[in-house]
């Protein structure tokens, strides 16, 4: 079965080399790859322009002005001639047998719709070890059967995007979430596949990182998507926390305990990962990394409860 690759680009001149080098060294080549730019600025189009024209395997590159990511994907989708379709995104490099693990139970004869692959982090620097170890999580935190793969590592038969309506062009951020409700609605339980694997580099500044966070929970808000994980964020730090703190001022310094407890609970994850990332980091950097786990977290909870309202607005603008 032919296989293509699809992915979106926008303003990618500065990383757009190590997705097309790890394309070219898959152990299984795709039978195309398909780009959508949304508009670039900068020379990410010629950059895939040159290169697709040095290399065997068959490159198109097509420039959607404006495009938003679920435009482009849905764009690039239509376009692609494979009947599997494997999808990753710009900003990242893809593990040398990405493709063949995430086709493979497609090839093994069995009734597959939908295969998840994986991602792990890239980290270049202290700040972004801390990053990874904060907002990324681990195999060992996933449950294969209810995971909803990332658009940026997975791959689907055409026809089942087709059934299901395509991506949400409605929904700039979360809409792979959307794409994947769809699908499991349809079609039921997704196949994981943990070897499918694709480096991802995480937000390298704390400005990144806040814009980030708050587009996915503007996103969020107009897909109402987790109502009740937003509210318990609002909760916790506009009732329980004060309430917490002005127990342990009036009454009992033990109230103290339960603020305690709350973030233990808050940052433990972020610190077990911590210690399965930074290896050969001297003490310095151990310290500098640690200390930078819990304003990552604060910063990330701040973006999403400014972004969420601002997204449900939206919702309520257009659906009301």
């Amino acid at each position: 079965m032919k296989v293509s690759i699809i992915s979106t680009v926008f303003n990618e001149n500065q990383s757009i080399q190590n997705l097309l080098n790890s394309l070219a060294n898959q152990t299984r080549l795709p039978d195309e790859v398909v780009f959508v730019d949304g508009g670039s600025t900068d020379d990410t189009v010629a950059i895939l322009q040159a290169y697709a024209a040095q290399q065997p395997l068959p490159i198109r590159v097509i420039v959607a002005s404006g495009a938003n990511i679920s435009q482009g994907r849905n764009i690039a989708i239509e376009a692609a001639n494979g009947p599997i379709i494997a999808s990753t995104d710009a900003g990242v490099r893809l593990d040398e047998r990405w493709l063949a693990e995430l086709i493979k139970p497609f090839e093994d004869g069995s009734s597959v719709t939908v295969v998840g692959g994986f991602f792990v982090p890239d980290p270049r620097t202290v700040f972004e070890v801390a990053m990874s170890a904060t907002v990324l999580p681990t195999l060992a935190d996933l449950n294969p059967i209810t995971f909803l793969p990332s658009s940026r590592s997975v791959a689907f038969l055409k026809s089942s995007w087709h059934m299901v309506g395509g991506y949400p062009e409605w929904l700039d951020f979360c809409e792979d979430l959307i794409f994947d409700f769809r699908l499991r609605d349809e079609f039921g339980t997704f196949v994981f596949a943990p070897q499918a694997i694709v480096y991802f580099r995480p937000r390298s500044t704390l400005r990144a990182f806040f814009k980030q966070y708050y587009q996915y929970a503007r996103g969020d808000g107009k897909a109402d998507l987790y109502r009740l994980r937003h509210a318990i964020r609002y909760l916790t730090y506009f009732v329980a926390l004060p309430l917490l703190v002005g127990l342990m001022v009036v009454m009992s310094a033990w109230w103290g305990v339960l603020i305690l407890l709350g973030v233990v609970g808050m940052f433990k994850t972020a610190y077990w990962r911590l210690t399965l990332l930074w290896g050969k980091f001297s003490i310095g950097e151990k310290l500098q990394a640690m200390g930078w786990i819990p304003l990552i977290r604060l910063t990330g909870d701040v973006a999403k409860m400014m972004g969420y309202p601002v997204g449900w607005k939206w919702r309520w603008d257009h659906f009301h």
